[in-house]
C-alpha cells in the first residue's frame, strides 16, 4: 500500500476513536477491511482517491467469488462507505463514490441460545474443569458472571477487580463506547465472585512476595493484555461444553449472553428492562428475543403436544 493510502486508513481510524469512541475491536475491523480494499484496489491500478463507484461495485464482486458470507460483505462495504463519507466530509474527496451502493444484506438468523438444563450442565463442567482449585474458583465466576449479567466477553474478561470489591449486589460494566450500566448479581454470582477473590488475593499476595506487580484485572493473566482474553475463554467454554455433554457446536461466550436475555424474557421481563442490562443502544436490537423465545415455543409445541405429530393426529381420528 502506498503512503497516501495509510495516511487514509490511520486518520480515519484516529477520527472514529476520538470522535466517536468506537471500541477497540471496531477499529481493528475497519484497518483489517480497509487494508483488504487497498490490496485489492492497488492491484486494479487504483488509489483511494481515484477509486469509482464501478470500482467498489467491482470489489463486492470479487468478496462474493472469494465465497465470503453476506455478513462480511456487508461489513466490509459498511467500512468503505463510512471512510468515504469521512473523506468526503474533509475535502480529501469532491465527491462520495460509495453513497449510492447498497449493501448485499445479512442473512437474518435468530441467535442461537440454550435452555436452562444445558445452562446448568455448563455451570457444573465449570466448577469441575480446571488444573487445580484456583482454576475451578476462577471458572465458576467467569461463569456464573456470564449468565447472571449477560455480559459481552470483551466486558467479562476486562472487567477491573475495583468493580468486585466489597460484597456487590450490582456490578458496574464498562460496556461499548465506553458507556457504564449497572446490573445486579444472582446470589450464586456473588458466591462465586466471594470465593474467586478470596483465591485471587492470596494469590496475588504470594506473587507479591516474589516481587510480581499486582494487577488491576479481575481475571488477571501473564500475557500482554494482562488479563484473560476473548480467545482463551472462548476455548475454555467449548471445554465446558463437551465436560458438561453440551454440544460444543451451539456454545460460545455470546451464547451465555443470549441466553440470560432468551430466559429473562421467557420469566416476564419487559424488554426494556432487558435493553438496559444488555446495553443495547436501541430496544429493536433486543426485540430479536421476542422472536427466539416464539421459535423455541413454537419447537416445544410441535415436540410435545399429543396432536402435533401427523401419525398421532391419525391415530387418534380411528
Amino acid at each position: 500500500m502506498s503512503a497516501d493510502t495509510d495516511r487514509w486508513i490511520s486518520t480515519f481510524i484516529e477520527a472514529q476513536a476520538a470522535e466517536l469512541g468506537a471500541a477497540q475491536n471496531t477499529l481493528l475491523a475497519y484497518g483489517r477491511d480497509l487494508k483488504d480494499f487497498a490490496t485489492w484496489a492497488t492491484r486494479q491500478g487504483r488509489r483511494f482517491d481515484t477509486v469509482k463507484q464501478g470500482d467498489i461495485e467491482a470489489y463486492l464482486v470479487f468478496c462474493d467469488e472469494q465465497g465470503l458470507a453476506k455478513s462480511t460483505r456487508a461489513r466490509r462495504l459498511s467500512s468503505i462507505k463510512q471512510m468515504y463519507r469521512f473523506a468526503f466530509e474533509e475535502g480529501w474527496r469532491k465527491e462520495n463514490p460509495a453513497i449510492q451502493i447498497s449493501g448485499p444484506g445479512q442473512d437474518k438468523r435468530l441467535p442461537k441460545t440454550l435452555d436452562i438444563a444445558e445452562v446448568d450442565r455448563l455451570l457444573e463442567a465449570a466448577r469441575a474443569s480446571g488444573r487445580n482449585e484456583a482454576d475451578c474458583t476462577r471458572n465458576t465466576c467467569l461463569m456464573e458472571l456470564l449468565y447472571a449479567t449477560g455480559m459481552r466477553v470483551t466486558e467479562l474478561v476486562g472487567l477491573p477487580v475495583s468493580a468486585a470489591r466489597g460484597d456487590p449486589r450490582m456490578l458496574l460494566i464498562l460496556g461499548k463506547g465506553g458507556k457504564e450500566r449497572i446490573v445486579p448479581l444472582s446470589p450464586p454470582a456473588r458466591s462465586a465472585l466471594a470465593n474467586w477473590l478470596k483465591m485471587r488475593d492470596a494469590l496475588e499476595d504470594a506473587g507479591k512476595a516474589k516481587g510480581k506487580p499486582a494487577s488491576r484485572f479481575l481475571f488477571p493473566s501473564r500475557g500482554a493484555a494482562g488479563h484473560l482474553t476473548r480467545h482463551r475463554f472462548y476455548l475454555m467454554i467449548k471445554e465446558f461444553a463437551v465436560a458438561g455433554g453440551v454440544s460444543p457446536d451451539k456454545v460460545t461466550p455470546h451464547t451465555l449472553r443470549h441466553a440470560f436475555a432468551t430466559h429473562l424474557l421467557a420469566g416476564g421481563a419487559d424488554l426494556r428492562s432487558i435493553q438496559a442490562l444488555l446495553g443495547h443502544a436501541d430496544v429493536a436490537t433486543t426485540e430479536i428475543y421476542t422472536h427466539v423465545l416464539d421459535a423455541r415455543l413454537t419447537e416445544l409445541v410441535l415436540d410435545h403436544h399429543p396432536l402435533a405429530n401427523e401419525n398421532t393426529r391419525k391415530t387418534s381420528g380411528k
